[in-house]
């Protein structure tokens, strides 16, 4: 069965009884064969030999949709019967009058982006003038009716799921997705998001996939249905129903052979009865290629321009009759009509009609495919080309499919077909045309520039396997120097510079340096950027760091460029750290518009420890992204306000964020960046006092990350573990786990986020008896203070100043901390508020403690820091207060996403407003709302802002 994403429901059908496939079989004068399923009406919904328990629970999947919908994978080897299935689903929806859309993916079409999302929703065309004006401009650039570049792709996804929920609204929808393997990659992309949001819509996805092949899909969290083969039982009684007048050597040669595949044990005996002998069906190939074999069989006996004709449409990227007619004309020299298919559909090979052409199976297209020469292909390719004179979009496709050799002309044409594909959102698309380009190019110097940006649009997918092969290709070409040094870069890109490796960081900078002298002052900061990301994530030689920013600091730009400071950052945050507080100061005073830039100096703000200033950066960022629908931006600069207000303890902001940047990084295909939102996860969990939940996530994380070793995840994945023990009352736990981010030799050293632990260290020190253990690091972050103005770093120092100086000597220590400013940090002024109480009792002046503490309960309770929470209200008991209980937050009862979607309606959003933000539609809003409104014990969005409301 293989192995699936976790969250992957897996429905598995095998050799048991009820519980077997088949294809669907033909008895007498079309009446259902055995076990069929009716519908509630009565009417029969099965014809398929064998597939009782499948086509019930399909049945049941389709005709139980009420007012929530979902998505569902049929998953199986080829000759299965998906397809049968699907149209098993098809009348059953029939039958409970939905309308149905559909899409088929084909082969020889992956190259024509939103071909497959076209053609589903080609029928509903009228719904989409009612969109928002940005999502129908966004459909009509994919869709190619207007000039304009297609938008970030999650903003036409959006507008899918909106148009289909509109489509919805008279009736449900079932969109039935055939060879869902073969669909463009953008139209999957679409459809595996619009499928993990129909739990609000009145819309059922099905979506067949052939085992052993890549899908959007993957990894969407579907529930899935795995078809297994036919039992003994139902595949001799399909046999017995097409072939009644089979020998018993013959039936039982066949049984065998088939193996219980449906299509096999329909196709092998029409193979069988033209080809000599029992033994001439080569069992020892494997199932597909005898498939294969006996479609060639069949094809083998058909006139010539039949053949001709048969091999064009295989070959075409489009079903359409007169192209496949005009094309074949021209292989064969005469004219050529639609009689001269009528053998082909007589054999049962394909099916055509006003619509085109339409093979009955793809293997039989692969076959025909296989069995032609290479000049037969050639020269069906040129003459689809010379059809296609006016697409030239898919005409230079096949011009380069009849390129012998280099093409100088041809190169260029599909690297302008790159451009336009990477315009529509295609990347894969915008990279195979490129790949094809470098092929045909007589020039190695074309062919390298061509495999480079090939590869760089292979990074934006995340696709290693791509870039390790382009990049392979290029190297013998003798790239140029700066060709060299974008090499290098993709690699760094794609690894997010990982990998402790001084001598790259060093390389990234000396070509960084050069590009610069040549003028190319953004693919400098590029470089730079690469070389900063693996002085943050690695342990890297101070000598390289400082490489990094003096040539970063050199640069001909702006000393505000939000570019430049995030290198310094990320580069070195202690070093550079003054510089980069003093000019984020600046800048936010008059907060940039840009979105992009908003996030590079929110995630600049974050490393040195200044979370104040990205507060108000990240939130400026997310707006912009959101309206743009770069989700993978989005995602990122999520997890950066995740961060920030984890370590401030701002719950309400980090529950929505985290549970955001987790399901956008996951669905963004960005693993890395799904370990940090998890390690983050845990600090949360930590903070609201689910130790249990903490750990779990902790290790989720660490387990993701161990193998490439990212310093900032494991450090975090410590100081979550650490905020648990606290939580919990284990010190001494919490001292052993924080203690690890002060090793150097640890893998989760971190000197970034040395400045946002040492203040719990300190409480975990002291508490544990550890004080004097770890005076020697106390002395370091010292020592860096005063390097660095890091207002994380002196709030930790200033109470670790206070918990760990002799009794006689804590008091001025206190009374500092809590005269420092620290109106944005609630969390950090209570703690030493606690401390203070705690000191106070120690020292019998038990009634002054009671005002700290009772100020540090008030805090801890408003923020939904649950066990310090508790460690007030102990200090208070033992002082001789009783405490009321801790009323519960809208934060405690909802839901992360119902948090952040009661938020935005206690700001006056309406129902679409807030799913065009979150990429939701807006009865998904609605529904949500409708669960909120009884657990908030409120009536009216009106009231909503009350019960938000609170006080630290």
């Amino acid at each position: 069965m293989g192995s699936y994403p976790p969250g992957t429901t897996v429905l598995s059908t095998g050799r048991s009884p009820g519980a077997r496939g088949g294809a669907r079989s033909r008895p007498a004068a079309g009446e259902p064969g055995p076990g069929a399923v009716r519908g509630s009406a009565g009417q029969p919904v099965s014809s398929l030999y064998g597939r009782e328990s499948e086509t019930r629970l399909l049945g049941d999947f389709v005709g139980r949709l009420g007012g929530d919908g979902s998505a569902m994978v049929v998953r199986g080897e080829a000759g299965i019967g998906k397809s049968a299935l699907l149209r098993e689903c098809a009348g059953v929806a029939a039958a409970h009058g939905m309308r149905i859309l559909k899409a088929a993916g084909v082969e020889s079409e992956t190259h024509m982006p939103f071909a497959g999302l076209h053609q589903l929703l080609l029928p509903i065309r009228a719904e989409i003038d009612a969109l928002p004006g940005p999502q129908r401009d966004a459909l009509g650039a994919a869709f190619g009716t207007t000039d304009a570049a297609v938008p970030d792709l999650f903003l036409v996804a959006l507008a899918v799921l909106n148009v289909l929920g509109e489509a919805a609204t008279g009736s449900p929808v079932l969109l039935l997705i055939e060879d869902a393997h073969w669909l463009d990659r953008p139209s999957a992309d679409v459809l595996a998001f619009v499928a993990r949001r129909l739990d609000a819509e009145p819309v059922v996805m099905l979506a067949a996939i052939r085992d052993g092949f890549y899908s959007s899909f993957d990894g969407a969290g579907l529930r899935e249905l795995q078809l297994k083969r036919l039992d003994d039982e139902a595949a001799a009684a399909l046999l017995d129903a097409r072939s009644p007048d089979l020998t018993p050597a013959v039936r039982r040669r066949l049984l065998k052979e088939s193996a219980g595949n449906p299509l096999a044990l329909v196709e092998l005996p029409l193979a069988s009865d033209r080809q000599a002998g029992e033994g001439a069906l080569l069992a020892w190939l494997p199932l597909t290629t005898r498939l294969e074999r006996a479609f060639t069989a069949r094809v083998s006996g058909l006139p010539s321009v039949t053949r001709a004709l048969l091999l064009v449409a295989a070959l075409n990227d489009g079903a359409s009759l007169s192209e496949t007619l005009n094309a074949t004309s021209t292989v064969v020299g005469g004219a050529v009509t639609a009689d001269d298919l009528m053998p082909a559909i007589a054999v049962g090979l394909v099916d055509a009609d006003e619509a085109g052409v339409a093979f009955r199976h793809p293997l039989m297209r692969s076959a025909i495919r296989q069995s032609s020469s290479l000049s037969q292909r050639h020269m069906a390719h040129a003459a689809l080309a010379d059809v296609l004179g006016d697409r030239p979009e898919r005409g230079v496709w096949h011009r380069a499919a009849s390129s012998a050799g280099p093409d100088e002309a041809i190169a260029s044409e599909l690297e302008e077909a790159a451009a336009r594909a990477h315009r529509q959102g295609a990347i894969m698309t915008a990279a195979a045309a490129l790949e094809g380009a470098a092929r045909l190019s007589d020039d190695p110097a074309h062919r390298v520039r061509r495999l480079l940006r090939a590869a760089e649009y292979a990074v934006e997918l995340g696709r290693q396997d791509v870039v390790i092969r382009l990049l392979r290709d290029a190297e013998p070409l003798e790239p140029s120097p700066r060709q060299r040094a974008r090499m290098l870069w993709i690699r760094g890109s794609f690894t997010d510079g990982i990998r402790d490796d001084s001598a790259q960081a060093l390389s990234l900078a000396e070509f960084a340096e050069g590009v610069a002298v040549d003028g190319d002052i953004d693919f400098a900061l590029k470089l730079l950027w690469s070389a900063a990301l693996q002085c943050a994530w690695t342990q890297i030689d101070p000598r390289a760091r400082e490489r990094v920013v003096t040539v970063a600091e050199s640069l001909p730009i702006d000393e505000l460029d939000a570019g430049l400071l995030a290198i310094l950052a990320y580069a070195a945050p202690i070093e550079r750290g003054a510089v980069v507080i003093e000019r984020l100061r600046r800048l936010v005073a008059s907060p940039p518009g840009d979105a992009q830039t908003a996030r590079l100096l929110g995630s600049a703000a974050v490393r040195v420890g200044a979370f104040d200033l990205a507060e108000e950066l990240c939130a400026a960022s997310l707006v912009g992204l959101r309206e743009q629908g770069r989700l993978g931006i989005l995602a990122r600069a999520l997890v950066v306000q995740a961060r920030n207000a984890v370590h401030l303890a701002d719950l309400s902001v980090a529950i929505p964020a985290v549970e955001e940047a987790v399901r956008l990084v996951r669905e963004t295909a960005q693993p890395h960046l799904h370990a940090i939102s998890q390690a983050l996860g845990a600090m949360l969990a930590a903070l609201r006092g689910d130790l249990d939940g903490a750990e779990v996530l902790a290790a989720e994380a660490e387990q993701e990350i161990l193998p490439v070793g990212i310093r900032p995840v494991l450090a975090t994945v410590r100081h979550a573990r650490g905020l648990a023990a606290l939580g919990g009352g284990r010190y001494g736990e919490a001292y052993e786990q924080l203690r690890r981010m002060y090793d150097p030799a640890d893998p989760a050293c971190d000197v970034s986020l040395h400045c946002c632990a040492v203040g719990d260290l300190a409480d975990a020190a002291v508490h544990s008896g550890q004080g004097a253990a770890i005076a020697g690091i106390v002395e370091e972050m010292e020592a860096l203070a005063l390097t660095t103005p890091s207002p994380s770093l002196h709030a930790g120092l200033r109470y670790a100043r206070a918990v760990l100086a002799d009794d006689a000597e804590a008091e001025p220590f206190f009374e500092a901390a809590l005269r420092a400013d620290t109106e944005r940090w609630s969390f950090v002024r209570a703690r030493v508020q606690l401390a203070y109480g705690e000191w106070l009792r120690r020292q019998r002046r038990t009634a002054e403690s009671r005002v700290p503490l009772r100020a540090a309960r008030e805090t801890f309770d408003a923020l939904g820091v649950i066990p310090w929470s508790e460690r007030a209200r102990q200090e208070l008991r033992a002082s001789g207060e009783t405490s009321r209980s801790r009323n519960s937050e809208a934060r405690d009862k909802l839901t992360p996403q119902e948090l952040q979607i009661v938020q935005m309606a206690a700001e006056g959003l309406t129902n679409r407003e807030i799913g065009q933000k979150l990429y939701l539609s807006h009865r998904t809003v609605s529904s949500h709302l409708y669960r909120i409104f009884p657990k908030l014990g409120v009536t009216s969005r009106s009231e909503l802002g009350a019960a938000l409301r609170t006080s630290p």
